[in-house]
């Protein structure tokens, strides 16, 4: 295991016989992600090895989901190149003083499965390029190509158990809406418990799982997904309407955003808000989360199974239930299997 130190951060590379950080294949992916054609000559003289074992190394590539172009004379490439994740630059743009651990993986299950089985889990960021078996709420599959979007993380220790974790996931898609601000990033909203939309089109989601003490200490991770430049290809088996941050880029003419710049203003909000999350709780981020509420004055439908609750949502209360004006009055909702869809 290789490690790295920049400002307290404690960087870790995963080196294992299928880590792309220390294998052949990655060395040629930092190559090809220029986006520029180069030969089979060129690439056997930087691995040292014959052309025939670059073609194997290629394939590899394509088992990952990463399109090549081959043109006989010109050799191989990469089209529209690829925004690889890196260590230096990420650990470069945090401004964390805690003692993070950060594992980045070029495929994994999980990240969130990583960190679980983890048995301290706190103070561990886990970032992939890909994932297998990516998860949102309810079971559903994550899609995850590789190296189109940020696919991260984060362990936390708690010592009040599940009564000190009321409304996190909110603040957590209120996180991805600060982060994204940093870069200009305008017309987000939230909706509830855990999407950030855009449009009306899911932009990212939030997953939090516990393990330990649920009246005492506890740690939990909490997985953040975010579309940031997915190919038409690799969103079909998605079933809602969705959005990635180039097309709101281009729309809002603003400046690319890079994941690896991403990446660390996603852990430094995180860092911020989860330091004092057990002390503060969700009510002092409630009216920050409002302001950003999708669906408040909407007739709207909260649906849990079989049950079915149609009301006008009147926002969230102080520990991030949902509050609906039904027939029957005034009523809250909180976290489960609940979805929110709009009417």
């Amino acid at each position: 295991m290789l490690a790295l130190n920049a400002s307290m951060f404690i960087v870790t590379i995963m080196s294992d016989s299928n880590n792309l950080e220390v294998s052949s294949v990655r060395q040629i992916l930092l190559l090809l992600a220029d986006g520029n054609f180069h030969s089979g000559e060129e690439l056997g003289l930087l691995l040292g090895v014959s052309r025939a074992a670059i073609w194997k190394h290629l394939q590899k590539l394509e088992g990952l989901g990463v399109k090549l172009v081959s043109i006989k004379g010109r050799g191989y490439c990469l089209e529209g190149g690829l925004d690889l994740l890196d260590f230096d630059s990420i650990a470069s743009q945090l401004d964390s003083s805690l003692p993070l651990k950060l594992h980045l993986f070029p495929h994994i299950d999980s990240t969130n499965s990583y960190l679980m089985r983890h048995e301290s889990p706190a103070l561990n960021v886990c970032l992939a390029e890909s994932q297998s078996a990516g998860r949102g709420r309810r079971g559903r599959a994550w899609v995850s190509p590789f190296a189109q979007n940020i696919y991260c993380s984060i362990g936390w220790g708690f010592d009040g158990g599940v009564a000190v974790l009321g409304g996190l996931s909110l603040v957590v898609g209120l996180v991805v809406v600060r982060a994204l601000q940093r870069f200009g990033v305008t017309g987000l909203e939230l909706k509830w418990p855990n999407d950030v939309l855009y449009q009306d089109r899911k932009l990212a989601g939030v997953l939090i799982e516990m393990t330990g003490d649920p009246a005492g200490y506890c740690q939990v991770v909490i997985g953040v997904g975010i579309n940031v430049d997915m190919a038409d290809d690799a969103s079909l088996t998605i079933t809602q309407p969705w959005i990635d941050l180039r097309e709101i880029v281009d729309q809002q003419k603003l400046s690319r955003i890079s994941r690896n710049e991403l990446a660390a203003a996603l852990i430094d909000e995180l860092v911020k808000v989860l330091s004092d999350y057990e002390q503060q709780g969700f009510a002092s981020y409630c009216a920050e989360w409002e302001s950003f509420n999708a669906h408040t004055g909407f007739m709207v439908e909260l649906i849990n199974g079989s049950n079915i609750s149609s009301g006008v949502c009147l926002g969230v209360n102080e520990i991030g239930a949902l509050v609906l004006e039904t027939s029957t009055g005034k009523e809250t909702f909180q976290g489960g299997e609940i979805s929110l869809r709009r009417r």
